[in-house]
C-alpha cells in the first residue's frame, strides 16, 4: 500500500476548517501538519480544492429483490457509482425471508457481495417477523457488527410489524443499546386508500403519491417516537419527507429524546407537481416511497437541515429502469417497482443546493453527508472525519467545476436520472479509500472486492 502526501489542503471537517498537509500510510492518516516534507510515493497538490472525509451513505438498496424485479445496481456497479460521487462507505440492508433466521440471511447477503465491493460497507438488519427477534438473535447480530435494526410500519403483506411487535423489538434493542431505524408510514391506512383508488379505476402513477399523503407519515412518526420513548430505544427515522413528520421529530429532540432523522435529495428537490406535469410515462420515475410531496414540504425540510432537526442525508438508492420496468403498459401504480436512483449524485446535489445556494456552510455539508452518519451508526472516528488515526477515506473536491447531471453520463446502472439536465457547480476530483486512490480525473482505478465489511459499534448515546 503506497504512501500519499496531500499538499496545500483546505481541510473541511464538521467542526473545523484548517489549511494543512496530510500524510497517509498503511491506509490511515498518520499526520496532519501545516507543512509536511516527508517523501511519499504519490504527491497530490490540491491547491484551490477542498479536502473532506469520504461520504457515508447510510441507506442504500443494492441487489434488492422487489416482487419479480431486482434493483438495477448490484454491489459492483452501485459501489462504483457511489465512488464517482464521493461516497466511500455505504450501509445497505439484510432482509430475511419469512421463517429465515437473521444469521442465515446475513450469510446469504455476504455471499452476494463477495468479490464485488470496491468501497467499504456495513449492514442494517431488517426484522419483519417477531419470531426472528429473540434477544439471542439480536445479540448475535450486534456481535457481527450490525448495531441497527430496521422495522417497517408499512407494507402489511410483507414487512410491516404490528404495534405490539414493534414495541417488543424496540424493548429488546433498547436493552442491548442498539439503534432502531424505522420506515414510518401508516401501512394499514395506505392499503385502504390504494384499494379505494383502484376500485375507481384510478391507475396512473400519480396515485402512488395521492394514496400516501403526508399525514400518514406524520401519524406514524409520532407513533414510532411514542413507542421508542416507552421502550427507551434510540430511534432513527429513515427518508423523512413531510412537515408533519419533521415537527414530531423536532419536538421529541427538544424533550431530549435520542431521535434522529434522515432525509433524501428527492424530497428536497422533487415534488408531486413535477410528477403531475411530466406526463404519465415519465411520472413513473417518481414512484418511490414515501412519494414526492407538495413543494411547501421542501422548504420545511431545508429548514430542518439548517436548524439540525434533521441529522443526515442518504440516497435511499433503489433503481429500476424507467423503460421496461417502471413504465409497463397496462400495469396500475401499485405494480410499479418502487424506488429511485441517487447514490452518485448525493454530495453534488447537497453542495449545489445547500452550500452554493447559501442554505448551510461547508462544515454542515460535511456533517450531514459523512460525520453525522458515522456518529449515529458506530463508525466514528474511524470514518467521517479527516483526522490523525482515522481511515484515509478522503475526497478531493473541486468547487469550481461545472457539469450537467444526465443519465447519459452517470455511472449508475439505470436508464434515467431524477435530476436530468440540472446544472451543478462542484464535483469530485479524487477519491481515496483506505489509502488507495480509487478515482481520479473522472477515471475509476478501484478494484472490485477490495471493500471491507464494517463491524459497527452501538450508538454511544450522545444527542447528535
Amino acid at each position: 500500500m503506497s504512501t500519499i502526501l496531500i499538499k496545500n489542503g483546505r481541510i473541511i471537517n464538521a467542526g473545523e476548517e484548517i489549511y494543512a498537509d496530510i500524510y497517509i500510510e498503511r491506509g490511515k492518516i498518520s499526520a496532519i501538519f501545516e507543512k509536511i516534507d516527508s517523501p511519499a510515493e504519490q504527491v497530490l497538490d490540491v491547491t484551490g480544492k477542498y479536502v473532506i472525509p469520504g461520504g457515508i451513505d447510510a441507506h442504500t438498496h443494492l441487489e434488492l429483490q422487489q416482487a419479480s424485479f431486482i434493483s438495477r445496481d448490484d454491489f459492483e456497479t452501485g459501489m462504483q457509482a457511489a465512488a464517482y460521487g464521493g461516497t466511500t462507505s455505504i450501509i445497505d440492508f439484510v432482509t430475511p425471508a419469512r421463517n429465515e433466521s437473521l444469521q442465515s440471511a446475513l450469510d446469504h447477503r455476504r455471499q452476494s457481495i463477495e468479490g464485488k465491493s470496491c468501497i467499504d460497507y456495513g449492514f442494517h438488519m431488517v426484522v419483519s417477523d417477531i419470531r426472528q427477534a429473540g434477544r439471542g438473535s439480536l445479540e448475535a447480530m450486534i456481535e457481527e457488527g450490525i448495531s441497527s435494526f430496521k422495522l417497517y410500519m408499512a407494507y402489511p403483506q410483507t414487512l410491516m410489524l404490528s404495534d405490539s411487535d414493534l414495541f417488543q423489538v424496540m424493548q429488546t434493542a433498547g436493552e442491548l443499546g442498539a439503534m432502531i431505524t424505522i420506515h414510518a408510514e401508516n401501512g394499514a391506512v395506505i392499503e385502504r386508500l390504494v384499494s379505494s383508488e383502484l376500485a375507481k379505476e384510478n391507475s396512473a402513477p400519480v396515485y402512488h403519491a395521492l394514496t400516501r399523503p403526508s399525514v400518514v407519515e406524520g401519524e406514524a412518526v409520532n407513533r414510532a417516537i411514542a413507542l421508542a420513548e416507552l421502550s427507551g430505544v434510540n430511534l432513527y427515522i429513515v427518508h423523512l419527507s413531510s412537515m408533519e413528520g419533521l415537527e414530531h421529530v423536532r419536538r421529541s429532540r427538544e424533550k431530549g429524546l435520542a431521535v434522529f432523522a434522515e432525509t433524501c435529495p428527492q424530497y428536497l428537490l422533487c415534488s408531486i407537481e413535477d410528477m403531475i406535469n411530466c406526463g404519465q410515462t415519465d411520472s413513473a420515475k417518481y414512484v418511490y416511497t414515501p412519494p414526492p410531496r407538495e413543494k411547501q414540504h421542501q422548504a420545511a425540510l431545508w429548514k430542518g437541515l439548517k436548524d439540525r432537526s434533521i441529522q443526515t442525508i442518504a440516497s435511499d438508492h433503489c433503481p429500476f429502469n424507467l423503460h421496461g420496468e417502471k413504465d409497463r403498459p397496462g400495469k396500475d401504480f401499485s405494480q410499479i417497482p418502487n424506488g429511485a436512483p441517487g447514490i452518485e449524485n448525493r454530495l453534488q446535489l447537497l453542495f449545489e443546493w445547500g452550500v452554493n445556494q447559501n442554505r448551510f456552510d461547508l462544515n454542515r455539508w460535511v456533517e450531514i453527508c459523512s460525520t453525522a452518519p458515522a456518529h449515529i451508526f458506530g463508525l466514528y472516528p474511524r470514518k467521517g472525519t479527516v483526522a490523525t488515526g482515522s481511515d484515509a477515506d478522503i475526497v478531493i473536491w473541486d468547487p469550481e467545476v461545472e457539469s450537467v447531471i444526465s443519465a447519459g453520463t452517470h455511472h449508475m446502472n439505470v436508464d434515467y436520472n431524477l435530476y436530468e439536465g440540472m446544472k451543478i457547480k462542484g464535483k469530485v476530483d479524487t477519491v481515496i479509500s483506505r489509502g488507495e486512490i480509487i478515482l481520479q480525473n473522472n477515471r475509476f482505478h478501484g478494484r472490485k472486492g477490495r471493500g471491507l465489511y464494517l463491524k459497527r459499534a452501538c450508538f454511544k448515546g450522545e444527542l447528535w
